[in-house]
């Protein structure tokens, strides 16, 4: 019977991680999609409005690859698969943040919209570099810095 009880508490701690993981990762999935969209219209934007063709595809191309990273982790084959999906999400999220920098400083974006796509895309990092972190400890795998 205490075996039985230990067993039991073992396996609903473990359901319970597994749950938070799955909403942390859904979480992250519905973020870098509503966070692509806006990336795709800032394009859209960018090439009607401003005449503005190279930086647009590249903060587009950055800012959806976020997200299609982060869909691809969902199927990882190892956990070492899901934290190298992770760590490019994270790496194309980085890059965004820099075509948005750009785009901030050459006056084809206004401050506001800077601040918000900007921070959204921060908040994204956030989840990722938190997820990665955790998985990296789960396996006792070395941090990379």
């Amino acid at each position: 019977m205490k075996g039985q009880k230990k067993r039991r508490k073992s396996f609903t701690f473990d359901f319970y991680k597994i749950l938070l993981h799955l909403m942390a990762l859904t979480l992250l999935s519905n973020k870098s999609y509503l966070f692509a969209v806006k990336m795709v219209r800032l394009k859209q934007h960018l090439q009607k409005n401003c005449k503005e063709y190279e930086i647009s595809r590249q903060v587009m191309r950055s800012g959806t690859s976020v997200g299609a990273s982060i869909k691809e982790a969902e199927f990882a084959q190892s956990d070492a698969d899901f934290i190298y999906k992770l760590t490019v999400a994270l790496k194309e999220a980085n890059e965004t943040i820099y075509w948005l920098s750009i785009l901030k400083d050459t006056n084809y974006i206004k401050e506001n919209a800077f601040v918000i796509l900007s921070s959204e895309c921060k908040e994204i990092i956030a989840i990722l570099v938190s997820s990665i972190k955790k998985i990296k400890q789960k396996n006792n795998v070395k941090m990379k810095r």
